[in-house]
């Protein structure tokens, strides 16, 4: 974390002044647009205005989430790892279903002006929605609202993606045909190689999927030992990184799903810090249609119906 330039602690060594925050300066907000203005008011109550240094952050990515917290004042940048900065401009909350869910923070957000934010403990916010059933359930379906939209937003921007692969398949389907009809020469064979792998790797049976709280999963291996899943998909198995296997050996597991054991077998192909990939032999059909099954229910986590 960045030292804080003690100029800005000599400026604001006294007790932090309150915020003029109206009910009326956060309406815009989509969170806070169902409630009334008394119930703003109410809410209000609860946060207590704090100063922040230029180059202090409020939190890291990774961090658990236990302080709701409103920018005032000032400009705050929030950076996740492959996505573009976003500046934040008051009023705006900073990471709000974090703090309200105890997600860990998927972004780190840092002052890049000096700022003002108004924060409420986690915990202490929950216990103002304990005194207020209906501030409660009116913020929680506001903060819903918000979810979906989010979820909506996310959903095009993933439905482009998808369509981007689907064409760049295409393509190289294509360009693999067209080396293959081509007159042989030092790199036709090493072209088709790569196309082939990545043609591959971006089949729509490779989509992988993780064990949840809800659905749990884990592996038992030969010498008894129990192990976590990283992931699943057809025809590959990733176990957690300190399962004790061998590089290139031949294993086999019982895959303990919530419904049932499903024993599988195959060949160790990496291990790697991310846990050991397994290429999974041909399961009989009866084991097949559990394993794929429960693997459906994972995958419709990831769906909006």
């Amino acid at each position: 974390m960045k030292t804080v330039d003690p100029s800005f602690r000599a400026r604001f060594r006294s007790s932090v002044p309150p915020v003029n925050v109206t009910a009326a300066a956060l309406r815009h907000l989509p969170l806070f647009r169902s409630l009334s203005d008394d119930q703003l008011k109410e809410l209000l109550t609860v946060l207590s205005p704090r100063k922040v240094a230029k180059g202090t952050e409020l939190f890291k990515a990774g961090d658990a989430a236990r302080t709701f917290q409103i920018l005032a004042e000032g400009e705050v940048e929030l950076v996740e790892a492959s996505e573009p900065k976003i500046v934040l401009k008051p009023f705006s909350p900073i990471g709000e279903l974090g703090a309200l869910t105890g997600l860990p923070r998927n972004a780190t957000a840092t002052a890049i002006t000096d700022a003002m934010v108004l924060e409420a403990p986690s915990d202490k916010l929950i216990q103002q929605f304990e005194k207020s059933s209906e501030l409660a359930s009116t913020f929680y379906k506001s903060l819903l609202d918000v979810v979906s939209e989010k979820v909506r937003r996310d959903k095009l921007r993933m439905d482009e993606m998808r369509g981007n692969i689907i064409r760049t398949q295409k393509a190289m389907k294509e360009l693999r045909e067209l080396v293959l009809q081509s007159e042989e020469t030092a790199i036709s064979q090493p072209l088709c190689d790569k196309l082939d792998d990545l043609i591959e790797h971006n089949r729509r049976s490779h989509y992988r999927v993780s064990p949840t709280e809800s659905h749990p999963a884990s592996a038992r291996l030969a010498s008894g030992a129990t192990t976590s899943i990283v992931e699943l998909s057809e025809g590959f198995l990733k176990l957690a990184p300190a399962a004790n296997v061998d590089p290139g050996s031949e294993i086999t597991v019982v895959l303990t799903l919530p419904k049932r054991e499903v024993p599988v077998s195959g060949k160790v192909e990496r291990i790697g810090g991310d846990g050991v990939l397994v290429k999974l032999d041909l399961l009989i059909d009866d084991y097949a249609v559990a394993l794929n099954q429960y693997m459906s229910e994972l995958r419709m986590l990831d769906f909006v119906v």
